[in-house]
């Protein structure tokens, strides 16, 4: 072969053999290029395999070095904590709590201080644990590529953690109860008369005060957040209280549609004990020229309140678990009584009414059995409906020397006339035996009845209620009283 011809062999990449045909010479150059293709294809996926190895190499290695400690890139309270422990952190915070050891909480409204109360008995600090798990969580989520970039961008640009003050809620509870004691003075409702043709008031309106326990609540936790480095000895909290508006003002006085007499009723209760006098006597005060508004629901036991010794009410005899005892507000029932058979008097609606486990004599004394009603908050209550046109406003009047309890509803007629029914008593049961039980407390011989015979019963009547000629509602009142027990304790004591 010529030099000609070898040098026109080393520029081609193929050797072109006299006699082979065309079509060979062109499989030859694709099969080279497809040889080069390969190669270049696995150096990349090669390459790609390297660098997630890589990454997975790294990746290990990293979690490694944070296995059971923060991430790089997180600070709490300006504080870098990359790479301490869940223990280191709540160290930390647990010894800043030292920071509220000697310090003393102020609680003043308007300038004058109200109560101090130790940071140490509120319970006053950092959660430690709370804050250190939070902390080592961060990243530790159950999804893989949510953690993954959050551990990318607390690495990369860093992250600030909230610090978390706590307190004793129970503490702090109480520390507000005992400043509402100074706080809350409740609204006054004007307490009205009918005198005279009108609606007078004999007691004006006031405004009230009640401590906002919740804003109250955030000033104390805001005041230690700002001071949370540095409280010193003393941390001021302002009180917030906020204004209680009478329901009923002096100014509605002649404004409230009451005209005339609606409804009364009227119960006796002679041979009651002094307390049990003085307790109906009590608890009617309370209801005295109270409003129920057009529409309006009235609940016996939100409106007369708690009965206890605490608002005044002296021990008198009552019926409790299937027991009469002695207990703070006996009679009140009394008054109950008086106001069921004033509403039923005046037509209205009786949303709710129980009547007593057994009969009680006080209320058989001017009515037949089935015209009583008892109360005992929160599961037994009178409530009954102002479906009149206007106000009514109830009017007590008690007679002690008389034994005598009349309730007066005045108010708007609209023509509706009340049919209540002479009760039907019927299943009439005597009651059973004397029980006598014997008590060594009491010196022996001495005989003390603690609880009172009364014969079982059922009683119904009806009440139908009619305006203009046309029956508005009407109800059936069936009472069932169990036949009662006299129960005596015999002294057995020496």
């Amino acid at each position: 072969m010529g030099k000609k011809e070898r040098k026109s062999y080393q520029k081609s990449e193929i050797e072109i053999k006299p006699g082979l045909p065309s079509g060979q010479v062109f499989e030859a150059r694709e099969a080279r290029k497809i040889s080069f293709s390969q190669i270049l294809l696995s150096f990349v996926i090669g390459l790609f395999l390297g660098l997630i190895l890589l990454a997975i190499s790294y990746y290990w290695r990293f979690e490694k070095t944070f296995d059971n400690r923060l991430y790089p890139g997180i600070t709490i309270n300006n504080i870098d904590f990359g790479g301490k422990s869940k223990e280191e952190v709540e160290s930390y915070f647990q010894k800043k709590n030292s920071l509220f050891n000697n310090t003393q909480v102020e609680f003043a409204l308007e300038n004058k201080i109200l109560a101090t109360v130790s940071a140490e008995e509120l319970k006053i600090g950092f959660d430690e644990k709370l804050i250190s798990q939070q902390a080592y969580l961060l990243g530790r989520g159950p999804y893989f590529f949510s953690n993954l970039l959050l551990k990318a961008k607390t690495y990369l640009y860093g992250i600030e953690l909230p610090i978390v003050i706590d307190l004793d809620k129970t503490k702090a509870e109480d520390a507000l109860s005992k400043l509402s004691q100074q706080t809350d003075i409740p609204a006054k409702n004007a307490l009205f008369t009918f005198s005279g043709g009108k609606v007078v008031a004999f007691n004006t309106s006031s405004e009230g005060k009640k401590l906002n326990r919740q804003k109250t609540l955030d000033n104390l936790y805001l005041t230690i957040k700002e001071k949370q480095n540095s409280p010193g000895n003393l941390l001021k909290v302002d009180v917030q209280v906020e204004k209680v508006l009478p329901k009923v003002t002096t100014e509605q006085a002649n404004n409230l549609g009451i005209k005339e007499l609606i409804g009364a009723g009227t119960s006796t209760f002679f041979h009651s004990i002094p307390n049990r006098v003085y307790n109906i006597g009590l608890a009617a005060s309370r209801l005295n020229g109270i409003l129920i508004p057009p529409d309006g629901i009235f609940s016996f036991n939100e409106n007369l309140g708690d009965i206890n010794s605490f608002t005044g009410y002296k021990q008198a005899y009552i019926i409790q678990n299937g027991k009469t005892i002695l207990g703070d507000g006996g009679g009140v029932c009394q008054v109950s009584t008086t106001f069921f058979r004033a509403a039923l008097n005046s037509g209205l609606p009786i949303i709710e009414r129980w009547a007593h486990a057994y009969r009680v004599g006080y209320y058989e004394q001017d009515q037949p059995p089935g015209l009583d009603a008892t109360i005992f908050s929160p599961t037994n209550d009178l409530k009954i409906k102002n479906d009149t046109p206007g106000y009514i406003l109830i009017q007590t009047a008690f007679d002690p020397e008389n034994y005598r309890l009349t309730i007066y509803f005045y108010g708007q007629k609209d023509n509706r006339i009340a049919l209540v029914s002479k009760p039907v008593i019927s299943n009439q049961t005597p009651a059973p035996p004397d029980a006598f039980q014997d008590d060594p407390s009491l010196p022996k011989g001495q005989v003390k009845q603690v609880d009172f015979a009364a014969p079982g019963a059922k009683s119904v009547f009806s009440y139908e209620v009619k305006k203009n000629g046309l029956t508005i509602f009407n109800k059936t009142f069936v009472s069932n009283y169990r036949p009662w027990q006299a129960i005596f304790l015999r002294g057995t004591k020496e």
